[in-house]
């Protein structure tokens, strides 16, 4: 079924939205994944706070003109889908990781920091650790000394007490 004009303008205006908010946009070609598969891609895109949506390529066009998000115009060819998130690495590693174990999904470019991306540059942007992750590591690296001296000064409380008994 076909969209009316206003259903179309409506449609560009929710994914501009999301796109005046985020720093990357992630294309795949889906064709041939089904739809319990893409079901289940959506509710890991949904978990980790990814926009994730199939999109006719002439409306996605509109929503991305004259943002950093311009370039994606030219490679906006073919049955995508679109994933867009405000975490640098979320989108990129939500498709990538589902590309892993669906290899009807095809990741294609992507755009981070005004900058395309080729399908190496998806996967190597996939790599890197989310902030929740890098978080989690400093917050590890920071209690490391702190539990450290906590032990150290219970063996000395410890030591002081055989001493003095």
């Amino acid at each position: 079924m076909s969209l009316n004009l206003e259903d179309k303008k409506a449609v560009v205006a929710e994914v501009a939205a999301q796109v005046a908010n985020a720093q990357t946009i992630v294309l795949a070609e889906y064709a041939g994944v089904t739809v319990d598969a893409l079901t289940q891609l959506r509710v890991k895109a949904r978990q980790s706070g990814v926009y994730l949506r199939v999109l006719k390529n002439t409306l996605a066009r509109r929503a991305v003109a004259d943002t950093p998000f311009a370039p994606l115009a030219e490679q906006m060819t073919g049955p995508l889908i679109y994933g867009i998130s405000v975490d640098p690495v979320a989108a990129a590693k939500v498709l990538n990781d589902f590309a892993k174990g669906n290899d009807k999904l095809v990741l294609k470019v992507g755009v981070y920091s005004g900058k395309l991306l080729d399908k190496a540059g998806v996967q190597a942007l996939a790599s890197i650790p989310s902030r929740d992750e890098l978080l989690a590591k400093l917050l590890g690296v920071m209690q490391a000394p702190v539990s450290g001296f906590a032990c150290a000064l219970a063996a000395l409380a410890k030591q002081r007490e055989e001493a003095a008994a």
